[in-house]
């Protein structure tokens, strides 16, 4: 078996570890390369890709992950700076991206990308108690005890996110070493849902002993 690989990713991974609590982000499925050791992310350099047709959804989204990546002692790059956008003609091409990769001296690239946003509704029922009414005296503390509680409708959003994390090596195969699905809810715009996500990753990656403790 192949020894294991120490890469910058984990910076990729600790940029996202930015402060605020995630208890709202939960995990639908993670995997780990099961022959990478815990990695630390200082000094590396790490490519922040966005997936999504908005290019200023994704210029936006790039910004702040290079950012936090900076922020973890990581040189962090927003993938549109480098890698070919549209309408360039290169934009598909994997190995005109893989080039740009290379020239920019990056030792791993995370994504993020949105597989879905779904809304759920709750319905919960008005609510009341039938009194007693065999006497005032009775029925005055039993009404008031009973009042009619009205029912509410509630409609929460669920956003879905996949997040990977690439090992980039020169002249060998690129490597998957993180890939997660986090589950989102009622984020408040595309930076919290960014934040987010990157809060729990950083967490479950650690849980799982994929980033080294500081």
């Amino acid at each position: 078996m192949s020894a294991p690989l120490r890469v910058p990713l984990l910076t990729a991974v600790v940029l996202l570890l930015l402060g605020a609590c995630v208890a709202s982000t939960t995990f639908t499925s993670t995997w780990k390369a099961p022959d990478v050791a815990a990695v630390t992310p200082i000094g590396k350099t790490i490519v922040a890709v966005f997936v999504g047709n908005d290019e200023g959804t994704r210029r936006a989204a790039e910004d702040q992950m290079a950012a936090d990546l900076t922020a973890r002692g990581a040189h962090g790059i927003a993938g549109y700076t480098i890698l070919p956008t549209p309408p360039n003609a290169q934009h598909l091409n994997s190995d005109a991206a893989r080039a740009a990769l290379d020239k920019a001296g990056a030792n791993a690239v995370v994504t993020m990308r949105v597989v879905s946003k779904d809304q759920r509704i709750t319905v919960t029922p008005g609510t009341t108690t039938p009194a007693w009414y065999g006497g005032f005296g009775p029925y005055w503390g039993n009404g008031w005890g009973t009042v009619y509680q009205p029912g509410s409708v509630r409609t929460d959003t669920d956003v879905s996110v996949e997040t990977l994390v690439y090992a980039l090596k020169p002249n060998q195969p690129d490597k998957l070493l993180w890939a997660s699905t986090s589950r989102t809810t009622n984020p408040n715009n595309l930076s919290s849902l960014i934040n987010e996500v990157a809060n729990a990753t950083v967490r479950e990656m650690s849980n799982q002993g994929f980033l080294a403790a500081k």
